[in-house]
């Protein structure tokens, strides 16, 4: 599954850490979400989302 979210983090000036703990993950965890070696859950996507103010469908495509 493809993303946007390094583009979308990168838009606000967040770090990776940033991220990950507004969304209460490491940043790994986001760094694995960025390169595509890691899908997220649907729980970690509607929080992806939320943080981003975007829809799950702007965020990520199959």
């Amino acid at each position: 599954m493809e993303n946007r979210i390094r583009e979308l983090r990168a838009e606000r000036g967040w770090t990776q850490a940033d991220l990950g703990e507004l969304l209460d993950v490491s940043r790994q965890t986001v760094n694995a979400l960025e390169t595509g070696r890691h899908d997220p859950s649907l729980t970690l996507a509607f929080a992806i989302s939320d943080v981003f103010g975007k829809t799950i469908e702007h965020i990520f495509t199959p």
